[in-house]
């Protein structure tokens, strides 16, 4: 963070200095909720979970370097008293991005989000120094601790911005305001909480609703693909710039194709200029990733070349995200388990099906959350597909979700033992143990509620029980 006294913090935050002998003290050090990341210098944020209080930790962490504590209550140690923690990050965020001369650009979509913004993360640190959300730190308390992380130096910060209700994504604009809004897409994710796709599409745009107006750099970057997101142009007046494969896209892409090993390549064409690129990352779902990212790039003034040249060198930043193992042995694992969404799980197949032209497939699946009425539906319909992709066996893994996977599939043309129905991970791991075979290919995919990357996670270090 940029070093700040006590005293300004608790002006930002409206909070009440308590045990502190010198409000001219500065915080150097980053802000932290978890009481083992303190390091010197840093401001701790206690925050009281359901099961852990961290005003429990507070001489811990001072006797550990922390400056101070950010506190709803007197902790007997340096502190700043607030009448809501969550509410005061909030505006300690809302104070420092104030300070910062950095370009906020923010991201939301129902899938893609954390790939993408490892991406234009990767493509921007090339041009100056970049701050971004670590893994899928997207919500109102991950997002504030991100901003918190920039210094003096921070050129752009990168922001993810996630939501489940109408009203959340507005709320994290009001705490770091971006310039550059983007949108990649509206598709079923966490449909069980919003209604339906349209509910989803509002949330969404609320995003590029909270953008400046063009004269004040205000960019709205829409995927021209997804009619829903395409449509958001009329509720900004920031200037409007379109990636996709249309052909009406400003950033797009054309020569859309896989390598042998499943890696996408293509012709990327800027407003500046055209150039190729060859991704590192697997699965054609990335051209789109990569399509945001350079639209994002363009507008903060990279040429063609240059974010070819990023986009070719950038890799998976966030883990269980596509993780490619090959071991020894010939076997490739894919370890995709960190979350699940209809749009998530085809895009995930497709590259499966992609990496194992000629070798023996494996699409070890589980339940997709959150999809509420369209739950049977959806895991119907990855089953089928799985069978059109002539995936060699499906394993569908765990309750009534999984038999749903399994169900689909039997109906789509899957007989004898094609697709199997296990009740839990050790038994999927059990299962492959015994018959995979060198050369086959492993996807690991369901929502991070299954827990799945035990399995491939087992199989990677070839031994490990999933219990």
């Amino acid at each position: 963070m940029i070093a700040l006294s006590l005293a300004e913090i608790a002006a930002a935050v409206g909070g009440q200095p308590h045990d502190i002998p010198d409000p001219s003290v500065r915080v150097t050090g980053p802000v932290v909720r978890d009481s083992r990341e303190v390091a010197p210098g840093s401001l701790f944020a206690a925050f009281a979970g359901e099961h852990v209080d961290g005003h429990d930790f507070a001489a811990q962490v001072v006797e550990a370097g922390a400056v101070a504590v950010l506190a709803s209550r007197p902790v007997g140690v340096p502190a700043i008293v607030v009448d809501d923690v969550q509410t005061a990050l909030g505006a300690l965020a809302r104070h420092v991005v104030a300070r910062l001369g950095a370009t906020l650009v923010a991201l939301t979509g129902s899938a893609g989000k954390t790939s993408t913004k490892d991406l234009i993360a990767q493509v921007l640190r090339t041009k100056a120094p970049t701050v971004f959300t670590p893994g899928s730190f997207n919500n109102e308390i991950g997002l504030p601790l991100t901003a918190l992380s920039a210094t003096e130096e921070t050129r752009f910060l990168v922001l993810e911005m996630g939501a489940r209700g109408i009203g959340h994504i507005r709320y994290l604009t009001e705490l770091t305001p971006p310039r550059i809004g983007l949108v990649l897409n509206v598709g079923t994710a966490h449909i069980g909480e919003f209604g339906g796709r349209e509910q989803i599409a509002q949330a969404k745009g609320e995003l590029v609703e909270a953008l400046p107006p063009a004269e004040d750099g205000g960019a709205a970057l829409l995927n021209a693909d997804d009619p829903l997101v395409r449509a958001m142009a009329s509720r900004t007046k920031a200037k409007v710039i379109l990636f996709g494969e249309s052909a009406e896209a400003d950033v797009r892409a054309e020569n859309v194709r896989l390598t042998d090993s499943g890696q996408p390549a293509f012709r990327l064409l800027t407003p500046s200029g055209a150039s190729d690129v060859t991704m590192r990352l697997y699965g054609e779902h990335h051209v789109s990733n990569a399509l945001a990212a350079a639209a994002v790039a363009h507008e903060l003034g990279m040429s063609a070349d240059e974010i070819a040249i990023a986009l070719s060198e950038a890799g998976s930043l966030s883990r269980w995200r596509m993780e490619v193992t090959e071991r020894p042995d010939g076997v490739t694992i894919v370890n995709d388990a960190y979350n699940a969404n209809p749009e998530s799980m085809r895009a995930a197949l497709r590259a499966l099906a992609a990496m194992g032209r000629g070798r023996r497939t494996w699409a070890v699946l589980g339940k997709m959350a959150e999809l509420g009425d369209e739950a049977l539906a959806e895991h119907d319909a990855v089953g089928r597909l799985a069978v059109r992709l002539n995936v060699s066996k499906l394993v569908a893994v765990g309750g009534r979700e999984a038999s749903w996977l399994q169900l689909g599939a039997y109906n789509e043309g899957s007989w004898g033992e094609e697709s199997v129905h296990v009740s839990d991970a050790q038994a999927a791991v059990d299962l492959l143990r015994s018959e995979l075979r060198p050369g086959d290919v492993v996807l690991v995919k369901a929502s991070r509620s299954v827990g799945l990357e035990s399995v491939a996670q087992a199989l990677v270090e070839g031994g490990v029980d999933a219990r």
